[in-house]
């Protein structure tokens, strides 16, 4: 009959569905956790980011803004330096330390100071300390050997000064004025530069922000190290030659104030004779002077 025939045919798929029902049951069990899952992590995504989160059109991606924060800068002085090893280092990093005395500065100068007047107590360092290795050495000179004005300048050296000629005088003065308006044109800062203004508005006493103290561009011999870790090492050696300069000198006019006499005249103290200085240039030279 037709029931019959509709069974037969009907049987086998019925079959098939209660074969399949179990892993069917289990397919759509695992799509409802998962789009569970997937709903609590997009709530707990938004609630998250809702501060930091802008809104977007649909179907575009989920935008977070993160606020960038600049790093801090360190004011010394009342200037701005920021946040590197520089402004952190002693005396802002300038070559001069040696042991054992390390970071010396026992009456606080550099304390509160930006690295414009740092720099500048160095360049003052520097040229005092270059005129005290000269005045050192010429101390001894002068007093042993002095061929000028006919070898009438004799004495100790701290007498000598007021035995010079006027003409010598005025000729000294102009190339210390030279020496010293190139060194002013080369690291310093011309009052009134800038700002339009007239030179009595200043700025006053302030170094060019690329000037190196001391390096003024003089050299002859070019003996200038080309990296910075060598030119540092030679401006230490003459920082320290420098030092002991302005004490030694300090020294010689201190002796020679007390005592009235030269510091080293080497025929007096017989060191120059015929004994130990054979006949030569120099040596006449230096027996006619003394």
């Amino acid at each position: 009959s037709f029931s019959t025939i509709y069974l037969q045919q009907a049987l086998p798929s019925v079959t098939i569905a209660r074969t399949f029902l179990p892993y069917l049951q289990q397919s759509i069990t695992h799509n409802t956790i998962l789009n569970m899952a997937m709903s609590t992590m997009t709530s707990s995504l938004k609630s998250s980011c809702k501060l930091g989160a802008t809104t977007a059109p649909r179907n575009s991606r989920f935008v977070v803004h993160a606020a960038a924060t600049s790093p801090k800068k360190k004011t010394i002085g009342g200037r701005k330096t920021g946040a590197g090893k520089k402004a952190e280092e002693f005396c802002f990093g300038l070559p001069g330390n040696t042991a054992p005395m390390g970071d010396f500065d026992p009456l606080k100068f550099s304390v509160g100071k930006d690295e414009n007047t740092i720099k500048r107590y160095r360049e003052a360092e520097l040229t005092h300390g270059r005129v005290a290795m000269l005045a050192s050495v010429g101390f001894i000179v002068n007093e042993n050997f002095n061929p000028l004005f006919d070898g009438a300048i004799k004495g100790p050296a701290i007498t000598q000064f007021q035995q010079v000629p006027t003409p010598f005088w005025l000729g000294l003065l102009a190339v210390i004025a030279t020496a010293e308006l190139t060194r002013a044109n080369t690291g310093w800062v011309s009052p009134g530069a800038g700002k339009g203004a007239s030179w009595i508005e200043g700025p006053f006493f302030e170094l060019k922000d690329n000037y190196t103290p001391g390096d003024i561009g003089w050299d002859p011999l070019n003996i200038k190290p080309t990296t910075k870790e060598e030119f540092d090492i030679m401006q230490t050696k003459e920082l320290n030659h420098g030092r002991l300069a302005m004490f030694a000198i300090l020294g010689d006019i201190l002796q020679e104030e007390i005592t009235g006499m030269e510091l080293f005249n080497l025929q007096d103290d017989g060191i120059l004779n015929d004994a130990n200085c054979p006949p030569g240039i120099v040596c006449n030279i230096l027996e006619a002077s003394g």
